[in-house]
């Protein structure tokens, strides 16, 4: 029995996981609303009559996160609140038999490459002039820019490749289009996303080419900002950085996952590089960009990591002094190389060595911090929280990195507005400034 009356024609897209799916489903969101569909991003109330989730796969967590939405969907399908439940996205790839077994009342099940497939079953159609068109679920100043899709890697923990296939680039000339309908738009900041940026062109141009997509991006109209995220460190292209140097709209800012740094575990983790190597790059780095800001992502618990292997890996990142840092602890994914061996490190000790990273890294983020009061900033603002305006520097990325606050009553500034900020204040992740005239 029906409790409300549905809206015809009205889904409701719901995305889970990281920016390459968010990207995905606003391409999804642009073919269904040129198809009619009345189209909403996560809407608060459930008056549509289709909902299709986007899931993510890539970890525990997130598998689970991805199967407990499609259950509460399906339970509001059996009120009456919805009348068709669709599931793509990365979880559905990897796991589409057993979820057809285990949750047989949603309608359909879709994998990561499967949207004209997914229109049809909607009686649409999958319009090729839109290629390229998203409808923005982001703040209207910024954007993510898929530049590239799958991976070739061999890491062994990691399970993309089971669920988004072997890496393909996206033509230049196709970005810079999409990065100039972005900016007619009002986009101000890029963020270059894709599994492996440092791999984009070998596929197309036979030769590592993000340098010459970065000079390209930079000389559209009206794009402030281009950022990096997610760079391999195994055969970095050095160049990027002669292009970041140069562009004074690229910033000093890049995304490098390093996921560990003791030798031993990045062999076991088939990452092709050893710590010492890794030292050298990121001082090369640094001496090539002075003052960029490296962000990376580290995993502890990896199988057979010792004692030894956990405090090499806290050494090196108290030497290192990244200026932003996440930690995973290992999940134990079927099908990939590392599934091969026993998950021997304890939950609890996984997460104990995680905590420690965080807290060591909130000190060297505290001490790093207190160095910019007194500086100022060009900060884009992204929104309004309780008393502040909320923005970022260059060297931070929304959502993960940290922020900028200013008092509403210092001054007014505008929300995807750029404006010059003096820090006097500075915590573990948040600094406080006022406008400068």
């Amino acid at each position: 029995m029906k409790t409300k009356t549905l809206k015809k024609n009205k889904v409701n897209v719901v995305t889970l996981g990281c920016s390459k799916n968010l990207f995905d489903s606003e391409v999804m969101m642009a073919q269904l609303k040129a198809n009619k569909f009345d189209v909403e991003h996560e809407a608060k109330q459930d008056d549509s009559e289709i909902v299709i989730i986007n899931t993510c796969g890539f970890i525990d967590n997130a598998k689970q996160e991805s199967i407990d939405t499609i259950l509460r969907y399906v339970e509001a399908k059996k009120e009456g609140q919805v009348e068709k439940v669709y599931v793509t996205g990365c979880l559905s790839e990897r796991y589409k038999s057993d979820l057809e077994t285990e949750i047989p009342e949603v309608d359909a099940y879709f994998g990561t490459r499967d949207l004209p497939r997914l229109l049809k079953t909607l009686k649409a159609d999958y319009k090729h002039e839109l290629v390229g068109e998203r409808i923005l679920t982001t703040p209207s100043h910024y954007a993510y820019l898929k530049i590239a899709e799958g991976c070739d890697r061999p890491c062994s923990f990691c399970a993309i490749p089971l669920m988004r296939g072997k890496h393909q680039s996206t033509p230049i000339e196709a970005l810079v289009n999409q990065a100039k309908g972005l900016a007619a738009q009002g986009v101000k900041e890029l963020m270059l996303i894709a599994q492996d940026l440092t791999y984009y062109g070998l596929d197309i141009y036979k030769k590592r080419n993000l340098a010459e997509l970065l000079d390209q991006l930079a000389d559209v109209e009206g794009i402030d900002w281009i950022r990096l995220h997610y760079a391999f460190p195994t055969g970095f292209p050095m160049d990027i950085l002669d292009v970041m140097q140069n562009r004074s709209n690229i910033c000093n800012y890049l995304d490098m996952p390093l996921q560990h740094g003791s030798t031993n575990m990045l062999k076991a983790m088939r990452r092709g590089t050893t710590r010492e190597k890794t030292e050298a790059l990121i001082s090369d780095i640094r001496s090539k960009v002075p003052g960029i800001a490296i962000r990376t992502t580290l995993i502890a618990g990896y199988p057979g990591e010792t004692e030894a292997d956990f405090q090499e890996m806290y050494d090196w990142v108290e030497k290192t002094r990244f200026d932003r840092l996440g930690i995973f602890t290992y999940s134990h994914e079927e099908n990939t190389h590392a599934f091969n061996f026993e998950d021997n490190v304890p939950d609890q000790l996984k997460r104990e060595r995680a905590d420690a990273i965080m807290e060591l890294q909130s000190g060297i983020s505290y001490d790093l911090n207190q160095q910019k009061i007194g500086k100022t900033f060009k900060v884009l603002f992204d929104r309004i929280e309780g008393d502040y305006f909320i923005g970022r520097t260059e060297f931070d990325s929304p959502e993960v990195d940290n922020e900028v606050l200013v008092k509403k009553s210092d001054g007014y500034v505008r929300i995807g507005d750029f404006a010059n900020i003096e820090i006097y204040q500075a915590d573990h992740y948040d600094l406080y400034g006022k406008i400068k005239d």
